[in-house]
């Protein structure tokens, strides 16, 4: 099958939705995340600030939250989802809050999500909705289910458990009556596990392949591949599916605790489960794409990737499968604020793109803007290369008026 080949390099279709301030302002961010001691201590600074009460919630609204975040509410997301939804981006609003740490924080945070998918019923614009499960549940409760297992709990710690799956079940039911695709993020190792057994119940569930659903995963999991088993997660996955008949929903990415995930096995004295190069995670990714694009039973994919490689790899596949750019087995996803080169080449093509915008109180979501700094920081070239592009499509601006 013909299909259209994106041109990452353009800068006018990828920065088409930016005004020269809002171009100007990512160039300072990205200028900052560039430059790594600030990005190592940032953080503390930050949150020490913010415990002494002093005057830098203006600063991070006009700035880092201003890029990566839609806003502090839902409705504040309004004006974002309709400038990406004039240039064909969906979006996938995201409540960035994490961590929480007791029975009332997670079932705010379940209200605010059923909030969120009852707000954007029937709109096309936003056709996923995502969570984190460490928004949901105590953090320590996964840790013991993903070393001991759910059958080891004691009658109290069952209780609490069933809580946490009552509320994933609640958005998945309330999501897919609304029509929308349910996203499950993947966090660090050590309680992944109890997120996988999460999200394998709820695809089993939801996923069954049925004439009224053929070819379409309601949920989806995520699956991160810098892990070193991140091949054989993708096996046994397709392989579950296959034998239970039902479809397997992937978003693929690459993984956002890296550092986080080596300072803990090297403290703790394991072996870290996080690829030793980047290299090996990218072939592990491109591999995993294959994999899962190579037969329509092998499940929906949303390649949630920053790499212009890698989408390239998923076209490629799209074409070699007779894969039509809107196609609903292949989603395209990046952050708001990153890889607009991609996201916006991608729309403007054709295929099914969308943009991550996370939302919540500035306070809540630093841990999701700390993970942006150090993602951009660490990636070797991702900060460099925001600011090349960025620099480039100025640069066009200022001769096409310099023309004129």
């Amino acid at each position: 099958m013909n299909i259209p080949r994106p041109d990452f390099q353009n800068t006018e279709i990828a920065f088409k939705h930016k005004s020269d301030s809002e171009l100007n302002l990512a160039w300072m961010v990205f200028r900052a995340i560039n430059i790594k001691p600030l990005v190592t201590i940032g953080p503390l600074m930050v949150t020490s600030a913010l415990k002494l009460k002093l005057p830098i919630t203006g600063i991070l609204r006009w700035t880092v939250f201003r890029l990566f975040c839609g806003g502090e509410t839902l409705d504040a997301c309004r004006q974002t989802v309709g400038r990406l939804k004039d240039l064909s981006v969906f979006s996938i609003l995201d409540y960035g809050v994490e961590g929480e740490k007791s029975e009332i924080g997670y079932d705010g945070t379940l209200r605010e999500v059923l909030s969120s998918i009852a707000k954007t019923k029937g709109q096309e614009s936003t056709p996923f909705c995502v969570f984190k499960v460490t928004a949901l549940g105590r953090f320590e409760l996964l840790e013991t289910i993903t070393t001991s297992g759910v059958s080891q709990l004691t009658p109290e710690l069952a209780a609490e458990w069933q809580a946490v799956v009552g509320r994933v079940n609640t958005i998945c039911e309330a999501a897919i009556l609304a029509g929308k695709l349910v996203m499950i993020d993947a966090e660090e190792t050590w309680i992944q596990g109890a997120i996988d057994i999460l999200a394998l119940s709820m695809m089993r569930k939801f996923n069954a392949v049925q004439p009224h659903n053929a070819g379409q995963a309601k949920i989806y999991t995520t699956i991160q591949m810098y892990r070193t088993d991140g091949l054989q997660q993708i096996e046994t996955l397709i392989e579950t599916a296959h034998k239970e008949e039902w479809l397997p929903g992937i978003k693929l990415v690459r993984g956002a605790y890296l550092e986080k995930e080596r300072q803990r096995a090297a403290t703790m004295g394991y072996k870290s489960p996080i690829q030793e190069t980047k290299e090996l995670t990218d072939q592990s990714y491109d591999l995993a794409l294959k994999r899962i694009l190579s037969s329509p039973t092998h499940g929906n994919i949303c390649a949630g990737t920053h790499n212009a490689h890698s989408t390239q790899a998923v076209i490629d596949l799209m074409g070699r499968h007779s894969l039509s750019p809107t196609s609903p087995r292949v989603w395209f996803a990046q952050l708001l604020g990153m890889s607009d080169d991609l996201t916006f080449n991608l729309a403007h093509a054709g295929f099914l793109a969308a943009k991550y915008v996370p939302y919540g109180p500035i306070a809540a979501v630093l841990p999701y803007l700390f993970r942006r700094a150090r993602e951009n920081s660490s990636i070797a070239g991702q900060s460099s290369r925001e600011l090349q592009l960025i620099e480039n499509e100025l640069s066009r601006r200022a001769g096409k008026s310099a023309s004129v």
